[in-house]
């Protein structure tokens, strides 16, 4: 089996994370004694510094965690919702039938923020200043540009110049892209942190007290403000066309970071959780409900039975997520028949020998909404250069060019000493997203795209609402035991290469790390979460690590492969366990994934 590292073994503390200078910082509080909330506060702010083409201080982050103090396994939504003031038909009355992908008009109220300070409070152990300092410390001195980076500022150097001059000044040294390998500082970044701690310590000595007065600063004070007055300014989306945005202060003013149950499955021995159905989490649950119907562990983890099944399932999985899935705040989500044995084994019959071409839910009476699938290139305002029909169209404008780009996602996963364990994604607040706020420096979350412009689907836009998010990380209990934490960026790809890691580890005794070097898999069989939500039916984008074979019986299958070179997928899966006193840790080998531990 080929290892790109050691899976990390320790008994004080691990933190995997997509970048190193996040699980560093993570580190770091460990080290100091803080404990795992702590260490996830520290390792996401700086995620928020370091990986500004994946997120930001302005966008999203749900979390998944399992605390000793209470000695339960709950989720932390930190996914901001739509405006107060939004509906369908104002959109509708622009002449939209998608939510533009960038700019304002699908900006909703920044979460991460109001997570990491509710965590700080609620499970930490330090003060808000002590968890911010690393953030503070590399937005000051500069973070390294990967290539990356460099390409996205590149790409979007003309764009921003033009049409986001405040993105231009915060990202762009010189008016050009920062070139890989340099630093890069975000000093109004810093600031705003540095800020957030002073108005934290002018709280009094309280720790809880500090973290309360951090979360106002943000939602009820100067970053609040910022953020209203920038909203009422138009800019450019995809439209073509610059527009002001809804949100508003008082949109931040009144929201609020929750604490809610998980969503689980029991598979084995394992009782694997998920957020519930506001994000895409129960897909994975569906995914292994219909897989417990296979013999898994009698396939090989690089064979092609193994890649067919659980690509049809995921398929499966992903129909019902575009029917039925949505706030449950808002909408009913039939998570019991979903998840239920009746159910599924009828779904499991669909699985033929042939890679399936079709994308149909289930049948839930009572629930659910209409599929839309559009095709591959056919969203002209997306593909200037392509009409539905296929002829050549006009010279495409740098609002086409900016309305498939956009930002992805980080990761981490932590467990300390005392056995707390947590998993988080954040996301949103991309640099490729929305203009940064003048006098923050960063983007607000652009996640609204993901609404439906449908009052009567589950995703459909309204007021207050939270968008039906791709961000899932998971927590996993193995006979009863908090055991393993793990997740990934990837958009609609997270919950497929979390399953194949997870059962790879679970059925062929996969090390941590062996499951996350093995050959990467995924379809883009369902409608894209992101501008312009096209889909690509039959697809199979494939590691050229499997064996020969196995691609030849892929392609024989009818599955219409995509092979990227050895680890060349943008899977950046994290993962790390407990085992009595034994933690252990891995991180992929793509991107700048990165464990630590002792």
């Amino acid at each position: 089996m080929l290892k790109s590292r050691p899976e990390l073994v320790g008994v004080f503390g691990v933190v995997a994370s997509t970048h190193w200078q996040a699980s560093a910082a993570g580190m770091a509080m460990l080290e100091k004694g803080g404990n795992a909330f702590d260490a996830a506060v520290a390792a996401g702010c700086v995620l928020h510094v370091v990986e500004p083409d994946q997120n930001g201080p302005g966008g999203d982050a749900p979390l998944i965690l399992w605390s000793r103090k209470k000695e339960k396994v709950e989720v932390v939504c930190g996914q901001g919702v739509a405006p107060a003031a939004i509906g369908v038909g104002a959109l509708r009355d622009m002449g939209l039938d998608l939510m533009p992908g960038i700019g304002h008009l699908p900006a909703v109220t920044p979460g991460s923020f109001g997570a990491w300070m509710l965590l700080l409070r609620d499970y930490g152990s330090l003060a808000p200043r002590e968890v911010l300092e690393p953030a503070i410390a590399v937005a000051r001195e500069g973070f390294l540009v990967t290539p990356t980076v460099e390409n996205v500022l590149r790409r979007s150097r003309d764009f921003m110049l033009e049409h986001w001059p405040t993105s231009a000044e915060a990202y762009l040294a010189r008016g050009d892209a920062p070139a890989a390998g340099t630093l890069h500082a975000l000093p109004a970044m810093a600031g705003v942190f540095e800020r957030l701690a002073s108005e934290a310590e002018a709280a009094g000595a309280d720790r809880e007290a500090q973290a309360e007065a951090a979360r106002r600063a943000w939602y009820e004070g100067f970053v609040a403000e910022a953020i209203d007055a920038f909203m009422r300014r138009p800019a450019m989306d995809t439209t073509g066309e610059p527009h002001a945005g809804f949100l508003t202060g008082d949109d931040l003013a009144t929201w609020r970071a929750t604490v809610e149950e998980p969503v689980a499955f029991d598979y084995g021995d394992h009782t694997v959780c998920k957020a519930g159905p506001w994000t895409q989490g129960p897909v994975l649950l569906q995914q292994l409900a219909l897989l417990k119907g296979f013999d898994i562990a009698g396939m090989a983890p690089d064979g092609p039975e193994f890649v067919h099944a659980a690509q049809e399932c995921a398929k499966l999985a992903l129909a019902d997520r575009e029917a039925f899935y949505g706030d449950p705040d808002f909408v009913g989500v039939p998570l019991d028949r979903l998840l239920g044995d009746d159910y599924n084994d009828e779904r499991r019959k669909l699985v033929a020998e042939e890679a399936s071409m079709d994308f149909a839910a289930g049948v839930a009476p009572g629930f659910g909404g209409e599929i839309r699938l559009r095709a591959l290139g056919s969203t002209d305002v997306a593909h200037a250069e392509m009409t539905v029909d296929g002829e050549a169209g006009p010279p495409p404008r740098p609002t086409w060019a900016r309305a498939e780009s956009h930002g992805d996602t980080c990761h981490f996963d932590i467990i300390d000493r005392w056995g707390n364990m947590i998993s988080g994604t954040p996301s949103g607040g991309w640099l490729s997203g929305s203009p940064a706020v003048p006098g923050l420096g960063f983007p607000v979350s652009v996640r609204g795209q993901m609404f439906w412009l449908d009052e009567d689907h589950p995703n459909g836009l309204a007021p207050g609402k939270r968008p039906r998010t791709t961000l899932t990380p998971t927590l996993a209990l193995r006979r009863g035991e908090p055991y393993l934490v793990f997740g990934t960026p990837g958009g609609d790809q997270q919950d497929q290469w979390a399953l194949h890691a997870f059962l790879r580890h679970v059925h062929h005794g996969m090390t941590l790390q062996e499951a996350l070097d093995a050959p990467s898999f995924h379809t883009d069989h369902l409608p894209s979460s992101f501008y312009p939500r096209e889909w690509d039916p039959g697809s199979l984008d494939v590691e050229d690590h499997f064996p020969r074979e196995t691609l030849a019986e892929l392609d024989r299958r009818g599955h219409k492969l995509r092979i990227a070179p050895r680890w060349g997928h943008y899977n950046s899966m994290t993962m790390a366990s407990r085992e009595g006193p034994m933690l252990r840790a891995a991180a992929s080998p793509r991107r700048q994934c990165y464990a630590v531990g002792r």
